[in-house]
């Protein structure tokens, strides 16, 4: 008998090579979501073999915390008021990973105390045009090796308005890498004015409707839009709202116009980090096969916020930025009656100092029942997922929504407004047995009361929440997950056409 032959065994993908570019990465620096993932997704995308390196701004605490720093690169550009400015690409690696960092250094743009966007009073930086239009030439360089490196990047991945004119500068270069840009938040779009225009030496053709025009403004995001080759954005469900006249924040034309090459990734945690068995910043472990250390938890997070250590009445959350687009505004409108309900509420955030003024003016007249910490406390944010019953997203948008993920992670079942990447990870508990936490559909004080009233009915339902709450922590919103399917787009991007 002959003997069959043998399949010849595929040949494994050779591994990418990808330059992700970014203006704040975890925990380097930070102000929101964006830079949780430029801190995660890169690493996760090594661990899946390819090699990342991670282009950002040398701030002035960036270089501080990056450790043993190498020079790779000094050059001059003409640049900006500035006219001619020295740029050195500075080397070092990421938080203990295969992810090689890279640094725009650049101190009259980048070394100053503050914040990487906004001054210490909370005023954007008036050139930020010019800061960043310089980091998104760096990376065009980069991307087409003209710095003499020896290495060019498959795929360029950048990330919200901030890095999104590389897509421009890159167009006159036949081959190029190819380029994915990935929204995190269409609200925050880079519009500047056209004397700033003037200014960056952009070509006059630029100056339309397909090119980064909008409505007389100079809109970085449209770079982005418009000449990357694909587009993504943090959950499917925002990637489906960004195209309609609700949510495309006056891109949806543009954005139905490309939805063929739009896509949504859910974005993932860093299941280490957050993780309620091992996380070193809270006082007792727990898991879904044991949560007793869940209650203790509740206990000392009660005590430190100097509320009563009552464990029996539930205990409500905000981990939050605290503006309008958090949905603040309908939490405030129903706080009246929740002050007269037998439950304790913690809030931690900063923001609109209206808002954070009636925050504080209604805990200092409910001491017992409402604690507010104005401002930004990573251990006690890791705290209050871990000690609080309920954790209330009423956001009136939300493109992917972290702390939803991380209350499901540590049991605490979010209350969450049906939007964005809210929609697509939280189950309602009345909807599904596999309910995960409870979800409202109008931006209303009324659907938020309602839906609270829902929660704290099944609350004192013990066993029914128990299983809830095991319910939630067993979803896996892992980056191994996520990176898994960005390096399906990568692929799909370099398929012939």
């Amino acid at each position: 008998m002959a003997k069959a032959k043998a399949r010849p065994r595929k040949k494994p993908p050779a591994a990418l090579d990808v330059l992700f570019v970014a203006s704040e990465a975890h925990p380097l620096i930070k102000t929101g979501g964006l830079a949780d993932v430029a801190g995660s997704l890169p690493i996760a995308l090594t661990q899946l073999g390819q090699r990342l390196h991670l282009l950002l701004p040398a701030y002035a605490g960036v270089k501080r915390q990056s450790g043993a720093l190498l020079e790779r690169a000094r050059f001059t550009l003409a640049h900006g008021r500035c006219g001619e400015v020295e740029v050195r690409l500075l080397e070092g690696r990421l938080a203990d990973s295969e992810v090689i960092l890279w640094l725009v250094d650049v101190p009259e743009y980048f070394a100053r105390e503050g914040g990487p966007y906004q001054d210490a009073a909370g005023q954007d930086w008036p050139d930020n045009a010019e800061r960043f239009a310089l980091f998104c030439r760096v990376a065009a360089l980069l991307a087409i090796d003209q710095l003499g490196l020896g290495w060019r990047p498959d795929i360029v991945h950048l990330n919200d308005w901030q890095s999104a004119l590389t897509a421009l500068f890159l167009q006159p270069f036949p081959f190029r890498p190819r380029l994915l840009f990935t929204i995190h938040n269409l609200a925050y779009q880079g519009l500047f004015s056209r004397a700033q225009f003037n200014l960056l030496d952009l070509p006059e053709s630029a100056w339309s409707i397909e090119g980064v025009e909008y409505y007389g403004q100079l809109s970085f995001i449209k770079a982005g839009i418009n000449c990357s080759d694909w587009i993504s954005t943090v959950s499917p469900t925002y990637a489906r709202e960004i195209t309609t006249f609700a949510y495309g924040c006056g891109l949806d034309g543009l954005l139905r116009a490309r939805q063929g090459v739009l896509v949504g990734i859910l974005n993932g945690i860093d299941a280490q980090v957050w993780n309620p068995a091992t996380d070193p910043l809270i006082p007792h472990h727990y898991s879904a096969d044991e949560l007793s250390g869940k209650r203790l938890d509740k206990v000392a997070l009660l005590r430190r916020m100097g509320l009563p250590a009552d464990d029996e009445l539930p205990l409500l959350a905000m981990v939050t930025r605290l503006v309008e687009q958090k949905g603040i505004d309908l939490l405030l409108e129903i706080l009246p009656w929740l002050m007269t309900q037998p439950l304790r509420l913690v809030v931690l955030g900063n923001g609109d100092p209206h808002y954070t003024e009636l925050l504080l003016g209604c805990a200092r007249r409910h001491p017992d029942r409402l604690a507010v910490v104005a401002g930004y406390d990573e251990p006690l944010a890791h705290q209050i997922e871990a000690g609080a019953d309920l954790f209330v997203m009423p956001s009136r948008f939300e493109p992917c929504g972290l702390n939803q993920l991380y209350s499901l992670r540590y049991g605490t079942l979010p209350l969450v407004r049906r939007v964005g990447g809210l929609a697509d990870t939280v189950i309602d508990a009345d909807a599904a047995t596999e309910g995960n936490g409870f979800c409202f559909d109008f931006a209303s004080g009324p659907a938020l009361r309602a839906t609270l009233e829902r929660a704290l009915a099944l609350y004192h339902q013990p066993a029914r929440w128990q299983q809830l709450m095991r319910s939630a922590m067993a979803a896996d919103f892992s980056w191994q997950r996520s990176s898994a399917d960005y390096l399906a787009l990568y692929r799909r991007m370099l398929a012939p056409q």
